[in-house]
């Protein structure tokens, strides 16, 4: 991972964000949740991730630097709703499921969607060309490596098939 220094106003954007999201939560559900921290430490292509269980939230620097307000704007609610939901629901609640989807519409009032559609080649690694019966496949490094090591064995989607590693 690239080494990139947040620059302050970009980091104090977040916390506006975050701030003002979870103020509006604790004020529909009659709550009162604490700030959750909020590391920059996410690698790869995932923009954020929630740690229920530790109320913490890792965001992508490179992605955040790239992306800003759209990134604040979207990814930031995104996982504070997963915390909100884990602390109103419980395990129980599906990570996108009908819970998160209420919170992140109706609580947060932002746009229920899983995934981000940010340029990822900045932070994408390597891949791997892989095939099955029906076409060809990239994988990760780290998926590479444990059919290197006979750890797992990924599947097409499509046909079923157990991919194979191609040889060029």
């Amino acid at each position: 991972m690239k080494n990139i220094r947040l620059p302050i106003a970009l980091q104090q954007a977040v916390m506006r964000c975050l701030r003002e999201k979870l103020q509006l939560a604790n004020q529909a559900l009659g709550t009162d949740y604490p700030e959750p921290d909020v590391s920059y430490q996410q690698r790869g292509t995932t923009a954020g991730t929630a740690w229920l269980q530790d109320w913490k939230i890792r965001l992508n620097p490179v992605l955040l630097q790239e992306n800003q307000q759209q990134f604040i704007d979207e990814v930031v609610p995104h996982e504070l709703a997963h915390l909100l939901v884990y602390r109103r629901f419980g395990r129980k609640a599906a990570p996108h499921g009908k819970e998160w989807q209420w919170m992140m519409e109706q609580v947060l009032g932002v746009s229920a969607s899983r995934t981000h559609q940010f340029e990822i080649s900045s932070v994408q690694s390597k891949t791997y060309p892989y095939l099955c019966g029906c076409g060809d496949h990239q994988l990760t490094i780290r998926r590479h490596n444990r059919v290197l090591r006979k750890e797992a064995e990924y599947r097409c989607r499509r046909c079923g098939e157990i991919l194979r590693f191609k040889l060029t």
